[in-house]
């Protein structure tokens, strides 16, 4: 098995297992010998959704996220909680293209590179899952 599909295989695995997790939707995954997609929607333990969408490669045996976008909103999917993503359109940033939508489309922090991984971590803590 690939690097790619290694990862994959453990982003389901975490996603199934994490207590901050009540659903999992897998919209789409495609992978390669060297690169791979990931989307998917996400119901918490506290009934908000998460949508999830990561590019990424292995170079020389290490994980790159090359674009991602993570959303998680509210139970009725009309107030943004917090959008992490890599789009090119914040470049007076700090760690541009990284950067992280707080509550508003226009409240935009700093940001760093994020994995689906490193994702479900920040869930986890922020529900107080670990």
């Amino acid at each position: 098995m690939t690097e790619v599909g290694k990862y994959l295989d453990e982003v389901k695995s975490r996603l199934a297992t994490s207590l901050a997790i009540k659903f999992v939707d897998v919209v789409s995954e495609r992978n390669t010998s060297d690169r791979g997609y990931f989307r998917s929607r996400l119901l918490l333990a506290n009934d908000d959704f998460i949508e999830i969408s990561e590019y990424f490669t292995f170079r020389g045996g290490k994980l790159e996220t090359i674009e991602y976008r993570y959303q998680w909103m509210n139970p009725e999917q009309d107030k943004l909680v917090r959008r992490w993503d890599n789009a090119r359109h914040h470049p007076e940033l700090p760690n541009f293209p990284h950067h992280v939508h707080m509550g508003e489309e226009n409240q935009v922090m700093p940001g760093q590179a994020l994995s689906t991984l490193d994702l479900i971590g920040v869930i986890e803590q922020e529900l107080g899952y670990k």
